[in-house]
């Protein structure tokens, strides 16, 4: 068994630096930045794509795999031991550091922009569980 990056963000990736801030929950960007934790205290679960769930999020794995940061992904890691996980080059312009994508993304959270209220309207409109969520 292997996990699958995407091969790009998506077009709504917290991590994108061109994604309207206050898009995703406060809770959201908050797992954003347990990733930055030294290596023995980040989660040891997976960062799944907020819309294609069936894959690790592409954001999330070249943000902190390749970002040059003195701690490893641990739940990489652990993913590395069932098999190959292959970390495609960055697509897009993303931010440095999950502290950096969970501060942008909460900048406006408590007032979207029209922006952010159109990209959240297509994503409730596209995703079903996104609106139970």
């Amino acid at each position: 068994m292997s996990e699958e990056v995407r091969k790009e963000p998506c077009s709504s990736c917290p991590y994108r630096q061109d994604v309207p801030s206050g898009l995703w929950a406060a809770k959201e960007y908050d797992k954003l930045c347990l990733y930055d934790e030294p290596t023995t205290d980040q989660p040891h679960g997976l960062f799944m794509c907020h819309s294609t769930p069936d894959f690790l999020c592409h954001g999330w794995a070249v943000c902190h795999e390749n970002r040059g940061h003195e701690y490893e992904l641990l739940a990489l890691q652990i993913a590395r031991i069932r098999g190959p996980v292959d970390i495609p080059p960055p697509a897009v312009p993303l931010f440095s550091s999950g502290t950096e994508a969970a501060v942008h993304g909460k900048a406006d959270i408590q007032d979207p922009s029209e922006q952010t209220r159109e990209v959240a309207g297509r994503l409730m409109r596209k995703y079903e569980r996104l609106r139970d969520a």
